[in-house]
């Protein structure tokens, strides 16, 4: 099995049922500057897209019950 380390998101697209995700890294260059380059693509299928995002929510709960990450509640929007 190989592991791939990615900073983001680039790109998703659903092309006939398939979930492409493209992965990209990020270096600072400089100050002012970063370079982002592409890692590869994950594809996935709907249902795998779905549990793959239960599983997410999940590790994130777990991470703010544990205290590692603290939720920010959206700023309320004023009319």
């Amino acid at each position: 099995m190989q592991t791939i380390y990615a900073d983001g998101i680039a790109n998703m697209s659903l092309i006939d049922g398939v979930i492409r995700i493209d992965l990209i890294n990020i270096t600072q260059v400089d100050k002012d500057q970063t370079n982002v380059s592409p890692v590869g693509t994950v594809a996935m299928s709907l249902p795998g897209l779905l549990r793959t995002h239960d599983q997410l929510t999940k590790m994130i709960d777990k991470m703010v019950e544990d205290g590692i990450l603290t939720r920010n509640e959206p700023p309320a929007v004023s009319n």
